[in-house]
């Protein structure tokens, strides 16, 4: 545990936890001792990890590259986790009129499609240009099938220096942009639930209260 942040700590034990909980219910062992361990509370470092819009679109807007900037979209506005974007075939997108919309399989073993603004289905169908039903959407240029995680992690940390972001941005940070962003723009909390595949709705509510559009200390006299 050594080096790890809190949080990750915390995540950690608690996977310690539950499998010696299911090793004691299958009868592997006779007694579980995590059950006694009381896991330790952990700074909530969400509004960390929220990038402001003029972030993300600096991001967008200064990638030379047609494939990484769609990478980029792609990430924010469909809300999708890296792992779901890596897999896309093109077969997981549809037309709707001028929109289109992508269907991923995501964690949980959880199936969801997810509408698509019209410009961003536009560039996608240039990207495409001839691409055969089960060919990935995002290609690895040196390999040819599809991209990976760590080759993601590149570009969205390239647009983020490019874009002057001063922190060490991740893919997960876009979702976390587009949950934060659409509800403060006035988006139904049940609608980001299930554009971003949440189990929950307190899952999607974390995001109110990471960024507060409101504050009882207004209210004081100044």
């Amino acid at each position: 545990m050594i080096g790890l942040a809190p949080s990750s700590q915390a995540q950690s034990l608690a996977a310690v936890k539950s499998l010696l909980a299911f090793a004691r219910k299958i009868g592997y062992i006779a007694f579980n001792v995590g059950a006694a361990l009381q896991l330790p509370k952990a700074k909530n470092t969400l509004a960390e990890r929220i990038l402001q819009e003029s972030e993300v679109h600096s991001m967008i807007a200064l990638e030379p590259s047609q494939r990484n900037r769609l990478i980029l979209k792609t990430l924010y506005y469909g809300g999708f986790r890296v792992s779901e974007l890596c897999r896309l075939k093109w077969r997981d997108l549809q037309a709707r009129g001028e929109e289109g919309q992508m269907t991923v399989f995501g964690k949980g073993e959880k199936t969801r499609a997810v509408l698509l603004p019209a410009s961003l289905w536009s560039e996608l169908q240039e990207l495409r240009s001839g691409a055969d039903d089960d060919d990935p959407v995002f290609r690895s240029r040196l390999k040819g099938h599809e991209i990976d995680q760590s080759q993601i992690l590149r570009i969205v940390r390239a647009a983020s220096r490019r874009a002057g972001t001063q922190k060490n941005v991740s893919p997960h940070w876009l979702r976390h942009a587009h949950a934060s962003h659409s509800l403060d723009r006035g988006a139904p909390i049940h609608l980001v639930q299930a554009t971003l595949g949440h189990a929950s709705v307190a899952t999607t509510g974390r995001y109110l209260h990471a960024r507060p559009t409101e504050s009882s200390g207004k209210y004081l006299a100044k």
